[in-house]
C-alpha cells in the first residue's frame, strides 16, 4: 500500500508539470485556433534559462530558486512574444496550413538552435531549492522539490482561472 501512495505522490509531482503544459497548448489553441508546435521548445528555452540564471543565484534559497523561475519565465515569455510578432501575426489572414507548417518551422528552428547553442550533451540541473524530505509514514516520503512543482501549478491554475474568468482580457479571450 505504501507503494502504491509513493508513486500516487511522484504521479501528481510529474503531472503537475504536465499540466502546465498542456495548459500552454490548451491556450494558444483555445484562442488562436492552431497548435504550436515550438511551445515544447519555448520550454525547452526555458529550462535552459533557469540553467545558466542559477549560476547567479543564491544556492539552495528559496528566494534564489524564485528568482531563477521568475527570470526563466520573463525569458520564455519574451520569446513566445517574438515568436507571436515575427512569425505568426503576419500570417493572421492566411490559411490555417500555412500557420501550421510556420509552427513546425519555428519548432524545428529554435531545436537546432538550442542544439547549436548548449549543444545535445545531458546536464544536472543544478538545486535551486532547499532540498528537504518529508516522511508521511515509515515508507512514503515527499520532497521539497514536488511540493514546490504542485504548489506552482495550483497557484498558476488559480490565477489563470481568474484570469479567464473574472478580467475583461479572460472575456475577450473566451468571445473570440
Amino acid at each position: 500500500m505504501a507503494e502504491i501512495l509513493q508513486q500516487l505522490i511522484n504521479g501528481l509531482s510529474l503531472g503537475a508539470i504536465y499540466a502546465l503544459i498542456a495548459l500552454g497548448y490548451t491556450m494558444v489553441y483555445g484562442v488562436l485556433r492552431f497548435i504550436n508546435f515550438a511551445h515544447s521548445d519555448v520550454f525547452m528555452v526555458g529550462a535552459f534559462a533557469g540553467f545558466y540564471l542559477s549560476r547567479w543565484a543564491p544556492k539552495e534559497t528559496l528566494l534564489g530558486g524564485l528568482g531563477v523561475m521568475a527570470g526563466a519565465m520573463v525569458l520564455c515569455a519574451a520569446l513566445g512574444i517574438l515568436i507571436e510578432r515575427l512569425a505568426y501575426r503576419p500570417l493572421r489572414e492566411r490559411s490555417k496550413l500555412t500557420v501550421l507548417i510556420t509552427a513546425i518551422g519555428v519548432s524545428l528552428l529554435l531545436e537546432n538552435a538550442g542544439q547549436f547553442i548548449f549543444s545535445a550533451n545531458p546536464r544536472r540541473f543544478p538545486t535551486l531549492f532547499p532540498e528537504m524530505n518529508y516522511k508521511l509514514g515509515p515508507d512514503i516520503v515527499v520532497s521539497s522539490n514536488q511540493l514546490v512543482v504542485f504548489g506552482v501549478t495550483v497557484v498558476l491554475l488559480a490565477v489563470l482561472q481568474f484570469i479567464v474568468m473574472r478580467t475583461r482580457i479572460g472575456t475577450a479571450m473566451r468571445a473570440v
